[in-house]
């Protein structure tokens, strides 16, 4: 452990969960480095201490010169939060191959970007944290959010892989995977280009996104999930997945687990159905 306070590096740090997460590790004495495309964070955040830094996690010399620079002025990284995502929402025969790359270039490869970064210097260390951001929409399947299912799908191989990979260093890779949040999420929601024509899946889509939009603006705030990221970082053993949000969603995973697939499949098409 450093003997001064431990620096963080934030994703996604402008707005969300990552804004929220900055502002509580800052308040709490962290050094925290608050990253995001524009590299501005919010005055809240500012004034609690969370340095804006310039990164976008689709491109790999971006993610490298942030996190270089992180590590020439602070001489370490002891903590790495991958909070940087998007949504794209449509039917997966309206989502096309380029909004598919979009939505697994920010999801999944920026946090691989990340993660390929920040490794060497946590390795040499022999320490350090990666809590990665996934969903409960990465471990039960949202209709019409085939693609961003997939990414958080993803995520959650990548990071038991990882885990695995890089314990003998001291490295500590955990994942948080929250439900419906009351953030920016549902306000920067990528609608797919052909299910905004005339899609065979129109009227059922529409009654999804408005059932998902509903959860998202009554969901809890991020704060949540912010005091739980900072709860992880000071155990010692974290466990790998950490689920966390409104209790009938959380429930859905309990229920794909132990219970017959095709009931699982009627209760989850049947709730975004209206």
């Amino acid at each position: 452990m450093p003997s001064g306070p431990r620096v963080v590096l934030i994703t996604g740090a402008s707005s969300g969960i990552g804004l929220a997460c900055a502002e509580l590790l800052a308040g709490s004495g962290y050094r925290v480095y608050g990253a995001s495309r524009k590299g501005t964070t919010s005055d809240r955040a500012a004034t609690a201490g969370v340095e804006g830094i310039t990164m976008d996690v689709t491109q790999d010399d971006s993610v490298r010169e942030g996190i270089e620079r992180i590590v020439a002025s602070e001489g370490r990284l002891d903590i790495v939060i991958n909070s940087a995502g998007m949504g794209i929402a449509g039917a997966v025969e309206d989502t096309s191959a380029e909004e598919a790359r979009q939505q697994l270039d920010v999801n999944f490869l920026g946090v691989l970007r990340v993660c390929r970064a920040a490794l060497p210097s946590m390795r040499a260390q022999r320490s350090g944290h990666i809590v990665t951001i996934g969903s409960i929409g990465g471990l039960v399947a949202i209709p019409f959010q085939g693609l961003y299912s997939a990414s958080k799908f993803a995520l959650e191989g990548l990071m038991e892989s990882l885990r695995m990979e890089v314990k003998d260093f001291g490295i500590r890779v955990v994942l948080i995977e929250p439900g419906d949040y009351r953030t920016g999420f549902t306000g920067h929601r990528v609608l797919t280009r052909e299910s905004n024509s005339n899609s065979a899946y129109h009227a059922r889509f529409t009654r999804a996104v408005g059932r998902m939009t509903e959860d998202e603006q009554k969901g809890p705030l991020p704060d949540g999930v912010a005091r739980l990221a900072k709860k992880l970082v000071e155990m010692r053993d974290p466990r790998l997945r950490y689920t966390t949000g409104p209790l009938n969603q959380r429930a859905a995973v309990w229920l794909k687990r132990f219970t017959p697939n095709r009931l699982v499949e009627k209760i989850v098409a049947s709730y975004y159905s209206g």
